[in-house]
């Protein structure tokens, strides 16, 4: 088995690298799709979270407002932070959990785990992986896809790209960064390359 961990800025692109590396045939593990399941209603997660902010970040319905979340934690570190104690320990746990099934399904399965916050993470979670790969577009690009695509204004992008960690930061734990500044036909090639790097590396058996 081979293990990828996939990461990047807020719209860097790294959607589009894990949706072709997943097309050729890897297993992708997407952390944020986890982090949705892990506080879902009914969970000991959504309770926490509930616990720690307050009835506020719950919707009529009891699910999580995640606007209302969004609002306290982007523009707070501390809230930031005491979110994370609660989420990330559970999606980890469960990403461990679909690691392993992976490879008992197929010993030679190549593994994407696509995690926006990685850099962030504890430096032996990193040593998990076989390969890590930074997704990587310049700020203003970011900004303006955000502001263009998902109808955030430029205050609410800048404050979501600094809730996360630096440029400096992921490139620092890069062992391939994918340019996503070009066009998509360049982004997809550079994508293609990663996915024969981990052919070779599980024997071409793929």
């Amino acid at each position: 088995m081979y293990l990828i961990a996939l990461t990047g800025g807020i719209a860097s692109g790294k959607s589009t690298v894990a949706a072709r590396l997943a097309e050729r045939g890897a297993v992708h593990i997407d952390a944020d799709l986890l982090a949705r399941e892990v506080v879902a209603p009914g969970t000991p997660g959504l309770a926490a979270i509930a616990a720690e902010f307050g009835n506020a970040v719950l919707t009529s319905d009891g699910s999580l407002d995640r606007a209302a979340l969004g609002a306290i934690i982007f523009t707070d570190a501390e809230s930031r932070e005491r979110l994370n104690v609660i989420t990330h320990p559970q999606v980890w746990s469960r990403t461990q959990q679909l690691i392993e099934e992976a490879g008992a399904k197929d010993p030679h399965a190549i593994v994407v785990y696509d995690v926006p916050l990685l850099a962030e993470a504890a430096a032996d979670r990193r040593l998990a992986f076989d390969l890590i790969v930074v997704v990587h577009a310049e700020a203003d690009t970011r900004i303006e896809r955000m502001v263009s695509q998902r109808a955030l204004s430029h205050a609410e992008a800048s404050a979501r790209i600094r809730s996360q960690a630096s440029d400096e930061e992921r490139l620092a734990i890069a062992d391939v960064v994918i340019d996503n500044t070009g066009t998509i036909e360049q982004t997809l090639i550079q994508a293609d390359e990663v996915w024969e790097r981990a052919r070779r590396a599980v024997g071409g058996v793929l």
